[in-house]
């Protein structure tokens, strides 16, 4: 069957072209962008020692996906990348608990609405005799998701209010709780599910002056996707038609209690451990391309050639003046323009990389550290210049630069948990999904923090280890 043939069959013209639609169709699935620490739109819960992803954007999701006959497909990564993802071609349609506003319709396209909410504000029940509405945090410290319309309603509605902006929903009712803010800015049915699940905190009316995109939720696409579109709305009407969406939201309800049920960190140890396996992986792959890729670049800003010592000069300059997100940012989705990298995939290779810029600069000092009499001597004896290199500057320089390279590699262990902002399942991605599941803000850092400096102390070790043997 054609495409032409589908289009016609669904009540759309024939003409009309939707690449993304085309694509979903071709390879059987659909792939959706959430954040699931936003309950109970979308979060993750435990179901036979296996993690996934519940709530109502996640049940509605795979709606679409049956009506579209494909498999729904999840890529979890942090709410501010959702929009990069799908203008990249990284997801195909987000839900997420996000609101369509102007802003957002300038760089993708909308569904009809499938649900309306409002936005209140999360306070600490201990101050409920201070704050009443938006009024009374004039010149008051509050937060909300980082690129979200609560945090734009509270930089434009809450007069003299220091706004800050943090990515986790987790992460703002700790940021609550320890005192760091006033007041959270949420939508109405996450702050009730925290507030359900937390006897310390409270939900009160907002009172913010609102317009339908503030208070609605909508599915996002890529732009020029009229049939996808179509095809969802269609969806939508059927779930508003069926009224299925109290039933949703009380299926979320029924998982959230399951799990508040058990929020030992015991419990969870299956999530820890995934995370220290590919924190492991990822920095064990960084170390062994990083040190292949610094060595390469050392030896060719020590090289003869001009133009070689050029750009290996030029890559280290310009690796260590960039952030390290900026970079997985780039591999991720600038590259995914034209080449559809995995999460795991970008970030080991943004972390090698990453890595290889500074150990360049840590072999290139060890090398020119070794006593020029030794290369004088290695030249009397008639060994040429990869021999030399191979058979007594570099095994002297090894034993120079050891300690540096394992500063390194220590440090790589902790800058890899960067790779969580794209999904990638390392041990800050899952801490995140602890906090969110279980509503506990401090024991699972606690638990992270262990499983660190566990790992960084056991390499210290083994380092020291090879050390004295070198000496």
């Amino acid at each position: 069957m054609t495409f032409g043939t589908i289009f016609a069959q669904e009540g759309t013209k024939a003409d009309e072209k939707d690449a993304t639609y085309e694509k979903i169709v071709k390879r059987g699935y659909i792939v959706l962008g959430t954040s699931p620490d936003y309950a109970p739109y979308e979060f993750q819960t435990t179901s036979n020692g296996k993690s996934k992803d519940v709530g109502m954007d996640i049940s509605i999701a795979k709606d679409i996906a049956d009506d579209l006959g494909v498999k729904l497909k999840i890529k979890n990564m942090d709410f501010d990348s959702l929009l990069v993802a799908l203008q990249t071609g990284k997801v195909d349609m987000v839900l997420s608990g996000m609101n369509p506003s102007a802003a957002r319709r300038k760089s993708v396209d909308f569904s009809d609405i499938y649900y309306k909410g409002g936005q209140s504000i999360i306070i600490n029940k201990k101050d409920s005799r201070i704050y009443k509405d938006k009024s009374s945090f004039e010149n008051k410290k509050i937060a909300a998701q980082t690129g979200s319309i609560q945090y734009n309603l509270a930089k434009k509605q809450i007069k003299g209010a220091t706004v800050s902006g943090i990515e986790k929903g987790t992460d703002l009712i700790l940021a609550l709780q320890t005192n760091k803010v006033d007041g959270v800015v949420m939508e109405k049915p996450t702050a009730e599910a925290y507030a359900s699940n937390n006897s310390g905190i409270k939900v009160i009316n907002g009172g913010f002056e609102l317009n339908d995109d503030e208070t609605s939720t909508a599915v996002a696409m890529p732009k020029n996707s009229p049939v996808l579109q179509k095809k969802i709305n269609g969806t939508i009407a059927k779930i508003n038609s069926k009224n299925l969406i109290p039933q949703y939201l009380k299926e979320a309800g029924t998982y959230l209690k399951g799990n508040t049920a058990n929020t030992s960190m015991l419990h969870y140890w299956k999530y820890f451990a995934m995370g220290v396996g590919y924190t492991i992986l990822i920095s064990l792959v960084g170390v062994i391309f990083g040190f292949i890729t610094g060595t390469l670049l050392a030896l060719l800003r020590l090289s003869n050639s001009k133009i070689l010592r050029m750009i290996s000069t030029a890559y280290v300059e310009f690796v260590r003046g960039t952030p390290l997100m900026v970079q997985l940012m780039f591999v991720y989705f600038g590259l995914g323009l034209f080449v559809n990298l995995p999460a795991l995939t970008a970030g080991m290779i943004a972390v090698s990389l990453n890595s290889g810029a500074y150990i360049a600069e840590v072999i290139r000092g060890g090398i020119n550290s070794v006593d020029g009499g030794q290369l004088e001597a290695a030249e009397s004896l008639g060994l040429n210049k990869k021999d030399r290199m191979r058979y007594v500057i570099m095994p002297q320089a090894l034993k120079n630069i050891w300690p540096a390279l394992g500063n390194e590699f220590i440090s790589l262990i902790k800058e890899s948990s960067i790779v969580s902002i794209i999904g990638v399942t390392d041990l800050i991605y899952q801490l995140k999904i602890v906090q969110s599941d279980t509503y506990r803000g401090v024991a699972p850092i606690v638990v992270a923090m262990i499983l660190y400096f566990i790992m960084t102390y056991s390499l210290s070790r083994l380092l020291k280890f090879y050390e004295r043997k070198f000496n």
